[in-house]
């Protein structure tokens, strides 16, 4: 059966390492439209030269071109079983991500909210940077996504509480701990 999880949260709260663990459990196949950026620009595509210069400024990549990767991914998938990792990250990306799941036949089991507090994110994603060499995580860089998230992706909550998929995760504690919810919150048995 075609079925999706969506995780939601602000830039450093645990999505990638929950979304991860999640997909290997389920058998999912995670996809994190940051991840698929970051490869682009790595590899020098026409679509990395147009994101990395708004990456890089800790802007969000316009719609159009995410919902191009995303209806790529989708559309090479014969029965999708999906983790959107931080996707969709505005109203009209997920309006149109309801419209692609519902043409596909996808079932949407549930929307993490996935949160922390603003200084425990920027430590986190500080720290991420100095290990993984990210020159998209720099402290003023951060702090842009931040309130660019507050901003842009907040009204998500919203969206997702009122159609009654929204699934709220305290994001702090140990990644056994907050695993442990999101199996709770998706009713999935360890």
């Amino acid at each position: 059966m075609a079925e999706a999880v969506i995780f939601l949260g602000p830039p450093g709260a645990g999505k990638g390492t929950q979304a991860k663990r999640l997909a290997a459990h389920m058998g999912f196949r995670q996809l994190s439209t940051g991840d698929i950026l970051r490869s682009h620009v790595a590899r020098g595509t026409e679509l990395g030269k147009l994101a990395k210069p708004l990456m890089d400024a800790g802007k969000l990549v316009p719609d159009e071109i995410i919902l191009g990767l995303i209806g790529e991914e989708l559309a090479a998938m014969p029965n999708p079983r999906i983790i959107f990792d931080g996707f969709p990250r505005t109203l009209a990306q997920a309006e149109a991500l309801d419209k692609l799941l519902e043409q596909r036949g996808i079932r949407l089991l549930g929307v993490l909210l996935v949160t922390a507090p603003e200084e425990e994110l920027v430590r986190r994603l500080l720290g991420r940077a100095q290990e993984e060499g990210r020159s998209d995580d720099n402290e003023a860089t951060i702090r842009a996504r931040m309130v660019e998230y507050r901003q842009k992706t907040q009204p998500l909550v919203d969206y997702y509480a009122k159609r009654g998929s929204l699934r709220e995760i305290n994001g702090l504690g140990t990644v056994e701990e907050v695993y442990q919810a999101i199996q709770e919150a998706l009713g999935v048995r360890a």
